[in-house]
């Protein structure tokens, strides 16, 4: 079976799903929150490929990378995916926020000219949308998606909120529908958000360094950055255990800029500096990080030469 992340299964069937957010929406997150236990074992049981990503990911940042670990790890992620229930059903009530460079964001939107919002698989990408009750007369936050990836899970957080679901720019579209509904959004003065840290079967890549060795990262969200020509903002979710979140909007580029005559090395040089910066942030928060898939895309044996080192 292969390593590839698009070619994973989604995880957990239709009816389980479904079941776990019906629960929530009963029983509120306290109780929900205790069904994440089996969920983690069962998932840290039937997901092997994800396991060994886990291992390799934990070992690359200097931690313990046993049985223990890697389920901690998977339990991290599976409290920020219940949370979006909650996010979508309820906004930020029930939580405890923070947020770094909220004016810096502001200062931006007031040009009216929009924003690309780049982030990576770390936290939650939810958070940010619950932030829209402080400011309802701010532009809507449209997000770009795959809706095809998690097909039920997508569906079921759509129910929820309608309205946040129409926002959803679908990355599953043509490349030029989507460059075009961005483009679009962006020019009506929206904050448009999308993470930059994966490709799509097809899609150019660079390998930039990142944790010490080169990963693959995708082109195409800093060529739209360049065909745009608007501010970019690096923005993060974080989740930092309990109720609390702590969002960064950190100002990237007033805009991006690729010349022709340099554009190889402006596009690998945009791209590094973006790769650093997330490097930052998941060293600081490593079990923030959810790419449960072979992220340095090396051979299926590379996780065994690292070890395991504790529990």
């Amino acid at each position: 079976m292969s390593n590839h992340w698009w070619q994973r299964p989604e995880g957990g069937g239709r009816f389980g799903l479904w079941l776990i957010f019906t629960i929530a929406r009963v029983c509120g997150r306290p109780l929900t929150r205790l069904i994440l236990y089996p969920v983690t074992l069962y998932f840290y049981l039937r997901r092997g490929h994800e396991r060994q990503a886990t291992r390799v990911l934990l070992a690359r940042f200097g931690l313990p990378n046993g049985t223990w670990s890697i389920m901690a790890h998977m339990h991290r992620f599976a409290s920020t995916l219940l949370d979006r229930v909650f996010f979508l059903a309820r906004g930020e009530h029930g939580f405890a926020i923070s947020v770094d460079g909220l004016d810096e964001l502001k200062a931006v939107l007031d040009h009216g000219r929009g924003v690309l919002l780049l982030g990576a698989h770390m936290g939650s990408f939810e958070v940010l949308r619950a932030l829209a009750s402080r400011h309802p007369d701010a532009p809507a936050l449209r997000i770009v998606l795959n809706t095809q990836q998690t097909p039920v899970l997508t569906r079921l957080l759509g129910s929820l909120a309608p309205d946040v679901a129409a926002a959803i720019i679908d990355a599953a579209q043509d490349p030029v529908s989507v460059v075009l509904a961005v483009s679009e959004a962006l020019e009506q003065g929206h904050p448009v958000a999308l993470l930059a840290d994966r490709g799509h079967p097809g899609e150019s890549m660079r390998h930039i360094p990142f944790c010490g060795l080169p990963a693959p990262f995708p082109t195409g969200p800093w060529i739209l950055a360049a065909r745009t020509e608007v501010p970019v903002v690096l923005c993060l979710g974080l989740y930092q255990g309990g109720n609390h979140y702590q969002v960064i909007f950190e100002p990237f580029a007033d805009t991006v800029s690729l010349p022709r005559a340099e554009r190889e090395h402006a596009l690998e040089a945009v791209m590094t500096r973006y790769a650093a910066r997330l490097e930052h942030y998941a060293r600081q928060v490593p079990c923030n990080w959810f790419n449960f898939y072979d992220f340095w895309d090396e051979d299926a044996d590379a996780g065994k030469a690292l070890g395991t080192r504790g529990l």
